[in-house]
Formats: C-alpha cells, sequence, structure tokens
C-alpha cells in the first residue's frame, strides 16, 4: 500500500514540477506576444492538468476516506511516515506556485486583450470618414444626411 502511494505521490509531485514550468514558458511566451507558441502550450497544460486530475482521484480512490496526514501518522516506519508528510508539503507548495503564476498568466493575457481590443476601436474610428462641412453646388453648406435617405436629388 506505501509504495503504491509513494508512486503516486512521486507522479504528481513531478507532474506540478512540469506544470510549473510550463507556466513560466507560458508567461515568457505572453510577453513576447507568440499567440501561436502560447495555444499550443495551453494544449500540454490542459493534458497534464487532466493527468494530475486522474492521480487524484486514484489516490482518493486508494485512501478510501483516510486524509494522507493521517496515513503518513499511522505508519509504523518513520522514515516512511516523513516520506509522505515531506511529499504532501511540496505539492502544496508547488500547486501554490503555480496558482499564482496562472493568474499572472491569465492577468497578462487579459491586458493584452484589452490592449488589442483598444488598439482595434482606435485604428476603426480612424478609418471611418469624418463629418466634415462643404460648400455644395449652389454655394451653400451643403446639408449631409445621417443616415439613408428615401429620396434625393432636386423635386
Amino acid at each position: 500500500m506505501y509504495a503504491l502511494i509513494h508512486a503516486n505521490l512521486t507522479r504528481q509531485f513531478k507532474g506540478l514540477e512540469l506544470l510549473l514550468s510550463l507556466l513560466d514558458e507560458e508567461f515568457e511566451l505572453l510577453c513576447a506576444r507568440d499567440t501561436d507558441a502560447v495555444a499550443s502550450l495551453e494544449f500540454s497544460i490542459h493534458e497534464l492538468l487532466r493527468q494530475i486530475a486522474v492521480e487524484r482521484m486514484a489516490i482518493k480512490g486508494t485512501m478510501q476516506g483516510t486524509r494522507l496526514l493521517e496515513y503518513a501518522g499511522l505508519l509504523p516506519d518513520e522514515d516512511e511516515a516523513r516520506e509522505i508528510t515531506r511529499l504532501y508539503h511540496l505539492i502544496d507548495s508547488l500547486e501554490q506556485r503555480s496558482s499564482r503564476q496562472a493568474s499572472r498568466n491569465a492577468e497578462l493575457s487579459l491586458a493584452l486583450l484589452d490592449q488589442s481590443q483598444s488598439l482595434l476601436s482606435f485604428l476603426h474610428k480612424q478609418l471611418t470618414p469624418k463629418q466634415t462641412q462643404c460648400y455644395g453646388r449652389g454655394g451653400r453648406l451643403s446639408d449631409s444626411r445621417p443616415g439613408a435617405a428615401l429620396y434625393s436629388g432636386r423635386l
């Protein structure tokens, strides 16, 4: 039983280490504005998260409602208990760091989205023709109709 739980915790630990490195890489790509690389990296992150969730569900089924630290306290060998507790705290620390990095990545991507949207609005505003008043054929200021008109010309 110990070997199964230890192997599961080790896989979770390694998976979370990889997740943190992928999130750091994603942040660098967001700073470089390499959207294609970010999109492909997102698929890897989502797949890794799925695998970590599968590992979590497997250990939850193995533990049958017993908390991990309680299990570590019940182990007769003190070295094994210390190893389980160490892995538990390392996993918790990596989860916290990964969560903070994911929040930073989300903030940066939303800021880039807002910046792109405002740039697009600015360019659209620059392309639309301005309403200017000009003189018509009769020497008077011409009437510019704001929208579509049913009739045009003289009567």
